[in-house]
């Protein structure tokens, strides 16, 4: 057997799922025993048998991995409460094991799993996936690629034929319910490690109140960072179909006129619209030359 061979068949061993009693499980993926398993590949010693051994770094894969999704997704745990939490994520981790060498890259298929496993999203179920999306908009955000910022002196001379693209971290997501507020507050409550039981019981049973009793509210939402620390800024609707039509590639004229369709602003308003968000966008460092002018300069 290969070292290579060897490190998959040990791989495959501890990314088995835990029983529910959190030990090793008794069965490898093709049915054979996993104390016959163990000892192929793993000496025991003095005090630990085969399996023993094995099972150490079992629990470790497990319970890092397991921390790891339950630091990420704070949102998600007040919404579902820790127990079903809990039961998502190891039936998440079991469909979905980790396949990165950082576990940053964790959750990253977690939106479009629990899509297709309405069972672990509860009562509310858009909420859940809404929470989900944003949380794992802020890891992308917070360490995801820079380009060089197109600055004011880049935009004196607008026109309808400039082509100007977006952040590659700045995420724009549509939600159906507020859930940058609710996760600001839970992010709040979680900061309050060394309060006392009482405090602690006291601020999750006001998050859960406020989860209750959270209404729908179409709301528009750049993800973005400024300084190393990310933010939620939300936008009309005008703005994000703008944002969306510049990182598609399309001109600024195109953008604008995609944008305001079907817009209840009138032309003035709508003139005051573009200069607020052209001067926020220059400001926050949010355009950068598009995508395609960027390879053309590559390969010349």
């Amino acid at each position: 057997m290969t070292l290579l061979e060897l490190q998959r068949r040990m791989m495959k061993a501890v990314m088995r799922p835990l029983t529910t009693s959190d030990r090793m499980a008794p069965k490898t993926e093709d049915g054979r025993p996993m104390k016959i398993e163990a000892a192929e590949f793993i000496m025991p010693n003095s005090r630990l048998t085969s399996l023993e051994r094995l099972e150490i770094y079992s629990r470790s894969y497990w319970y890092r991995a397991l921390d790891s999704l339950y630091d990420d997704f704070p949102g998600l745990r007040a919404i579902l409460g820790q127990r079903a939490f809990q039961r998502l994520s190891r039936a998440y981790l079991a469909d979905c094991p980790s396949q990165s060498f950082t576990l940053r890259n964790l959750g990253a298929r977690l939106a479009d799993w629990l899509q297709h496993n309405p069972q672990y999203s509860g009562r509310r179920r858009a909420l859940a996936l809404d929470m989900v999306r944003l949380e794992w908009a802020h890891i992308e955000a917070f360490d995801g690629a820079a380009e060089k910022a197109l600055g004011p002196e880049d935009l004196i001379e607008l026109g309808p034929d400039l082509r100007a693209g977006l952040q590659p971290y700045i995420r724009l997501l549509e939600f159906k319910y507020p859930v940058d507020k609710l996760l600001i507050e839970v992010n709040r409550a979680e900061e309050h490690e060394g309060a006392s039981n009482a405090v602690l019981r006291q601020k999750h049973d006001g998050l859960a109140r406020r989860v209750i009793r959270l209404k729908r509210e179409r709301t528009h939402l750049a993800v973005h960072r400024m300084d190393f620390v990310v933010h939620y800024r939300r936008i009309a609707a005008e703005e994000f179909r703008i944002l969306n039509a510049l990182r598609e590639g399309q001109p600024v004229g195109h953008a604008i006129q995609y944008g305001f369709e079907n817009s209840t602003a009138s032309l003035s308003e709508q003139r005051g619209m573009l200069e607020t968000w052209f001067a926020a966008w220059a400001e926050l460092g949010w355009l950068c030359p598009p995508a395609r002018v960027k390879k053309e300069r590559v390969t010349t």
